[in-house]
């Protein structure tokens, strides 16, 4: 037989081994859980786009124990893109990100509609000019219309170019053209005979000769006055050529941070060909910004000259009412309404006083009462002036 202490100590013990084999299976499914809960969590940051291993790394390692972080890390290149400064943009594309706001914030001008009417003849009119320049097949397009810093474009400008200081007459102030390399030597090589079907010769590492200058500045008169005869419609101007510079330090024209306009054109040969840009300052165009906010031709802010041309027309078969006034007389309002049927009062007018013929409230004429055969009659003798006109005079 088993003492009672003896079978008490037993239970005691066997007890106390099923508890504690019951808190280690609570810890391993509550583990088991918390493992299920992170690969769950995991799943769900991959399917959303986070799920960047380096990036968890860091999140766990700087979460301590007390929760995953799902702050995703960006790389560099994302980095650049969101602050602006990828290479998309050196390009001549526009920016984006951070540094497109800080440029639209610091560059933000008005759109000119009637300018681009105004580059769209220009380029009509080049495509058949240099055509009969070159006697070859010319082709112009107009790539982009663009509002820049007279500073940055100078520093966005490709060496080796010819850069060509141009003066508006009737504006008095000046303008930019750049012709590059590429088209330089095509327009060289089209003007001294060179063969079609084979590409112009470009040495680079020297000035430009003399023969090169001289035949490009033929090119460029041709060039300035075509964009002359495209600004008549709007405006009538002579663009003079002033001077002719290689080197964009001497063919500033302009404060650097004032804003100007840029046409960016394209001119191809056949397989040669290269591009010309105009720049104009605001300041330039200042004399006709007001034609040049208009969305057409010949239009007028605020104003339809079909509707004034018959306002006028009209006006001429109007019938007013003119008084006239013999006297004027103040009186007491009490001896007014003391008037009855056959009550009198004198005016103080002679036969020849002054007549004052009057439209509403407005005086008109000044003239001397007669008689036309029956009937009373006026002679206007003169105008009579108004209070605003005598205020001037």
């Amino acid at each position: 037989m088993v003492s009672p202490s003896e079978t008490t100590d037993d239970d005691l013990a066997a007890a106390m081994a099923d508890a504690g084999a019951e808190a280690e299976t609570e810890e391993s499914k509550a583990a088991g859980g918390g493992e299920e809960a992170d690969a769950m969590a995991a799943e769900w940051e991959a399917m959303l786009g986070g799920g960047d291993p380096a990036a968890d790394d860091m999140a766990g390692g700087g979460g301590g124990g007390g929760g995953r972080d799902s702050t995703r890390v960006l790389n560099q290149d994302e980095i650049d893109s969101l602050l602006g400064f990828d290479e998309a943009g050196e390009d001549g594309e526009q920016r984006s990100g951070i540094q497109a706001i800080l440029n639209s914030a610091l560059v933000s001008y008005e759109r000119l509609p009637m300018l681009e009417v105004v580059f769209d003849r220009l380029v009509r009119m080049m495509t058949t000019s240099l055509r009969n320049f070159t006697s070859d097949n010319v082709e112009v397009s107009l790539d982009d219309i663009l509002s820049q810093r007279f500073g940055d474009y100078l520093n966005s400008i490709p060496l080796p170019a010819m850069l060509t200081v141009f003066k508006a007459e009737e504006w008095d102030n000046y303008g930019l053209m750049t012709v590059d390399s590429s088209m330089i030597y095509s327009i060289v090589d089209v003007l001294l005979g060179g063969r079609r079907g084979t590409a112009a010769m470009r040495v680079e590492g020297r000035p430009y000769t003399t023969i090169e200058r001289t035949l490009v500045e033929r090119m460029i008169h041709v060039v300035l006055a075509d964009l002359s005869a495209a600004f008549d419609p709007l405006s009538p101007v002579t663009f003079r050529f002033d001077r002719l510079e290689t080197n964009p330090r001497f063919a500033t024209i302009s404060q650097p941070s004032n804003a100007c306009i840029v046409a960016r054109l394209r001119i191809d040969m056949e397989d040669r060909g290269g591009r010309l840009e105009i720049l104009i300052p605001f300041a330039t165009l200042e004399p006709v910004r007001e034609l040049l906010l208009q969305m057409f031709m010949g239009e007028k802010f605020g104003r339809d000259s079909i509707w004034e041309t018959h306002l006028a027309e009209e006006m001429w078969f109007t019938e007013v009412d003119l008084e006239a006034v013999l006297d004027t007389q103040i009186m007491p309002l009490s001896r007014v309404l003391d008037f009855q049927v056959g009550s009198k009062f004198l005016l103080n007018a002679k036969p020849d006083s002054p007549v004052e013929l009057r439209c509403g409230d407005l005086p008109m004429f000044i003239g001397k009462m007669g008689r036309r055969g029956n009937n009373i009659a006026i002679r206007v003798d003169h105008r009579r002036k108004t209070t605003s006109e005598n205020t001037s005079s």
